[in-house]
């Protein structure tokens, strides 16, 4: 099956159901309506054999007028279901029908109902409050059932809170069909406003009156009597007004920031959404828990009960035309897709409208298209600017970024981009806390909110696989246990969750921050709060797929630094040496209710003394800031002279918001300098060597040797970061990192002098930067790492930053970290080198299980002549994922390539710098093996003189084939240096230079012993 989350039965097609159904003899004269609330998805309706219509909606009830063919009597009511796409196709991945969350669910859930409505009727009431002019409109589209025009009198009530605030009586003249008559309300008191905050609600009543009759016209349900119940229209409705001003959202004139999470349709229990009240209401408050007012509903639109809940309990909702027009569909090709999602905004906005909790409005997913689906959507956006005043209107999430939108949801402001793997901030920056948005937002001409902001994962919790007692079942977590058992690692299960888990708080922290310090903005969506079971399973939630909490993390902490009033610090770097002064500038996010009044406090403290070890301290007065803004508060200065050993210390900031104390803090780190540090390794009774050869000598001598192999001769596939894995391995095609930090045992007494958690924190950057994860399969399975590599769970192996063994008859400490290079500029380096020292010449470096050299070599790859040669590999561009050393990994399914977002300009060229000067004959140059547009087909090459000079050695023209092609020189030449400039791509004809441009492998031709 082409998903993960598994239902224990599945059907794509057509079915019928029918049902006997007795209609009662006081019907006559009415009209008779079906209901059916959320079937999944098209549906036709016939009774007794003849046809009554059919329905198209996947986010609004199915409703089919039934009068000509139910007189009173016994029917034969047939429902046929279709739920698959071959009709209207809105996206193969779209949540609305896709396998990889909901499942693709058939039937019909909710409410099924035969009702009988009199001849006159109130079809909706749709309420346009206008808190410009204090008043409410009602557009009230009546139906008409009769051959003439019908005078008839309305009532109007309004309450809020028990208290009618609005009464009046209207004589209007209702045209046969479905005439809509607006009538303006204006109150007798003012309503209170409806916000997050006070989600207050207003209850409109209206009732027909059949001419000077006291009591309205009558509907029938097939449950009661008639004269029990009355056809009078009730509705709910908050008074609110959305707008945008200055790059913000404006609600009711005061500025809000959206704090979201998407909604994928993952209901693992039932495969399909719930439709009552109580089972939204719940979800809401777990994401007011933890800081959110937000959720944007992913490709699809939920059931008339989320609304209600959202309403109730003050939360703000992105609701979406059931779409992800990508992959199997595009738009404005002509599909029936173009007309439907037409159709089906019509139908969601005439449904749910009036919902105060519906304040933003998109088509759907990331759409496919031209210009992204911009082209069609533009006219789609005004459209429905102009047709709705009570939401906000959007062409897609993700994209396009059109001049109609008016707000745009794109990924540009989140710290990790699609493709971007180990050059995105995370991975390829020093740890700080200052980065905002402000350029890239500065430069937009509608509110910018961020796109699934987040994906960072954690590996799973196989405890779960109990809690799937319903429709769906985990074999994506069966896969991934019996993954891990076969790796003999199922006894870590637990410790990789909880130092995954650990780790990806701490990532989710620095991506809210950074969105929360960017003003002017609209918010961010997390990709979601909880796992995505879907799509090849993105661990990506710190809650499970039931909306429970994982067992590394409570709401209290998660709203630290996610919620209304978050207090922020700016830091330049996390890791300072002693001697420096620490400088923070304090800044307080405050979208709360209130004015800001007290004092802000701060303090700095020893993170790993139970007294807490207070540094210093601090206070400022707060002067009345009115909420929905960015302030800044102050700056703090404290000279770390006195910190002598090495030291994590805690920044925390407390702000009183009313009866709320708002408090966030950060974690950074102190090292001394330890000039000395080459003098005690000269000075030690221990060999520290890069080289194989020269440890195993001394191990021979039984001596301790302490071999640090350099990260880029390590023998492994598995491509180490700082951050967790992104989205997910599989759904990536495996963009890198591959690795969810690290574990490790915080008393292990070889990181005695290295302060450290069990888990990664933002010390470890420079460390996994410059680093390879070593692959131990073949090492004795009872060698333990030192430092362990918390893995991928679709390849799970056991990976290590540093192990210990016996040796011949010494004792060796292996590690893959740079513990060389640049020390001085790299104090945590320099402390965790420090820190292995001083545990390799104490009593309790002993360890007890032995390896043989054969073993160790098995770590260290064997280099290519080219590979030993090369010192650099350098280019004029590259596509982030197709960087110029993939042209020398000796893998000719990887590949350097251009840049193409944006795409760059030639001339394109390909350089290599040797160790030393070589006699070179040529090279043989790989193409890219799976297409050949950006093949190199023209072309020359250059030489590097003593002088640093480059000159021509020889040009000419390649086939567009994916053989190798070999280039030999007219003679030989003795060079430090060779650069490849491209002249044609095998694209391009007539085009003097190339757009785009790849190459698999180059290999140089030369005689050169392998490097030892």
């Amino acid at each position: 099956m082409p998903f993960w989350l598994q239902p224990d039965r599945r059907y794509v097609g057509k079915a019928t159901y029918l049902r006997s159904v007795s209609i009662p003899q006081h019907w006559s004269g009415h009209r008779v309506v079906l209901k059916l609330e959320r079937p999944h998805w098209l549906t036709r309706v016939s009774v007794d054999g003849k046809p009554a219509g059919h329905g198209e909606s996947l986010g609004v009830a199915h409703r089919f007028d039934l009068t000509d063919l139910l007189p009173p009597g016994d029917h034969v009511l047939a429902i046929e279901v279709d739920n698959s796409i071959e009709a209207i196709d809105v996206g193969i991945n779209s949540h609305s029908v896709s396998d990889h969350t909901q499942s693709a669910w058939h039937g019909i859930v909710g409410e099924l109902a035969l009702n009988a409505h009199p001849q006159i009727d109130i079809n909706r009431v749709d309420i346009h409050p206008n808190l410009d002019g204090g008043v409410v409109h009602a557009d009230i589209i009546f139906s008409n059932h009769e051959n003439s025009t019908r005078s008839r009198k309305i009532e109007i009530i309004v309450a809020q809170g028990g208290k009618v605030i609005a009464n009046q009586d209207v004589v209007v003249e209702i045209e046969p069909g479905t005439p809509k008559i607006r009538q303006t309300i204006r109150f007798e008191s003012a309503p209170s406003l409806w916000d997050e905050f006070d989600p207050q609600l207003c209850e409109l009543t209206v009732k027909v009156v059949e001419g000077d009759r006291l009591e309205p016209a009558r509907s029938i349900q097939p449950d009661v009597n008639a004269s029990d119940v009355s056809s009078e229209w009730r509705g709910s409705f908050g008074y609110r007004q959305i707008k945008t001003s200055n790059g913000q959202l404006i609600l009711n004139g005061r500025p809000i920031f959206l704090r979201g999470t998407l909604e994928c349709c993952i209901f693992p229990l039932t495969g399909y959404p719930p439709t009552d009240v109580a089972a939204w209401r719940r979800i809401i408050q777990i994401c007011k828990q933890h800081g959110l007012n937000h959720i944007r509903f992913h490709s699809w639109c939920p059931p008339e009960a989320a609304f209600r809940a959202a309403d109730e309990l003050g939360f703000y909702l992105q609701v979406e035309c059931s779409s992800w027009p990508n992959q199997s569909v595009a738009l404005g090709r002509g599909d029936p897709i173009d007309q439907w999602i037409y159709r089906e905004a019509d139908r969601v906005l005439s449904e749910y409208g009036n919902h105060p909790s519906f304040v933003l409005f998109c088509a759907g997913n990331e759409p496919a298209g031209e210009s992204n689906g911009g082209k069609f959507l533009s006219p789609w956006v005004e459209h429905f600017k102009q047709q709705d005043d009570r939401v906000l209107v959007t062409s897609g999430a993700g994209w396009p970024m059109i001049t109609a939108n008016e707000f745009h949801v794109t990924p540009h402001p989140r710290i990790q981009q699609w493709g971007q793997q180990l050059n995105s901030r995370i991975n390829a920056r020093h740890p700080e806390t200052i980065t905002d948005y402000d350029e890239f937002v500065s430069k937009q001409s509608a509110v910018v909110v961020a796109h699934e902001i987040g994906q960072w994962c954690a590996y799973p919790n196989f405890d779960e696989i109990s809690k799937y007692t319903g429709a769906l079942r985990p074999k994506n977590f069966e896969i991934f246990r019996d993954f891990l058992r076969d790796a003999g690692m199922l006894h870590q299960s637990r410790d990789f969750l909880m130092a995954s888990g650990r780790w990806q708080v701490l990532t989710y922290k620095e991506e809210i921050e950074s969105a929360l310090r960017t003003h002017p903005f609209g918010g961010f969506q997390l990709l979601d709060l909880r796992d995505f079971p879907g799509q090849g399973t993105a661990v990506v939630g710190m809650l499970d797929p039931f909306w429970d909490p994982k067992p590394y993390m409570d709401s209290a902490e998660f709203r630290k630094f996610c919620g209304p009033v978050v207090p922020l610090a700016r830091m330049p770097k996390r890791v300072w040496k002693q001697g420096e002064t620490f400088v923070a500038e304090v800044e307080i996010s405050h979208f709360g209710k209130l004015p800001l009044a007290g004092s802000a406090m701060w303090q700095i403290r020893h993170a790993t003394q139970s007294d807490g070890g207070l540094i210093a301290s601090g206070k400022w007065s707060l002067e009345g800031q009115i909420p929905g803004d960015l302030y800044s508060i102050g700056t703090i200065r404290c000279p770390l002279n006195d910190i002598a050993t090495a030291t994590k210390l805690t920044l925390e900031v407390t702000i009183p918001d009313s009866d709320i104390v708002a408090s966030n803090d950060w974690d950074f780190w102190v090292y001394p300098s330890h000039r000395d540090t080459d003098q005690k390794r000269n000075a030690s009774p221990f060999t520290m060597t890069n080289s194989l050869s020269l440890a195993v000598d001394a191990a021979k001598q039984g001596k301790k040797v302490l071999l640090t192999i350099p990260p880029d001769q390590v023998a492994t596939d598995v491509k180490i970061g700082m951050s967790p894995i992104f989205w997910n391995w599989a759904w990536t095609n495996g963009q890198a990192p591959h690795t969810l930090g690290v574990f490790c045992d915080p008393d292990h007494a070889g990181l005695k002098e290295f302060p450290t958690e069990f888990h990664c924190n933002w010390q470890w950057w420079d460390i996994l930067s410059k680093s390879a994860a070593m692959p131990m399969e073949d090492l004795p399975r009872t060698v333990e790492p030192v430092i362990q590599v918390v893995p991928n769970w679709f390849r799970p192996k056991k990976l290590a930053l540093a192990w210990e063994a016996k040796l011949d008859d010494g004792q060796i400490l292996v590690t893959s970290v740079d513990l060389t290079n640049d020390l001085d500029n790299r104090p945590a380096a320099k402390q965790l080198l420090v820190s292995l020292q001083a545990y390799m010449t104490s009593e309790s470096f002993a360890p007890s299980q032995s390896v043989t050299e054969e073993q160790v070599r098995s770590l260290i790859k064997k280099l290519s002549k080219t590979q030993s040669a090369v010192e650099s590999i350098r280019a004029s561009s590259m596509q982030s994922g197709y960087e110029a050393s993939n042209a020398i990994d000796g893998n000719d399914q990887t590949m350097w390539h251009t840049r193409w977002t944006p795409v760059a300009q030639p001339p394109h060229w390909l350089e290599v710098r040797l160790h030393r000067p070589c006699t070179l004959n040529g090279i043989i140059l790989t193409p890219r093996q799976d297409k050949s547009p950006t093949r190199v087909k023209g072309y020359e090459i250059f030489a590097r003189d003593e002088a640093g000079t480059w000159y021509s050695v020889t040009t000419g023209k390649f086939e567009a084939t994916a053989s190798p092609k070999t280039v030999r020189f007219s003679k030989p030449v003795t060079t430090n240096g060779l650069r490849l400039q491209a002249g044609l791509s095998q694209l391009e004809v007539q085009v003097p230079e190339p757009r785009l441009i790849s190459v698999a492998e180059i290999q140089l031709l030369f005689d050169l012993p392998e490097r030892q």
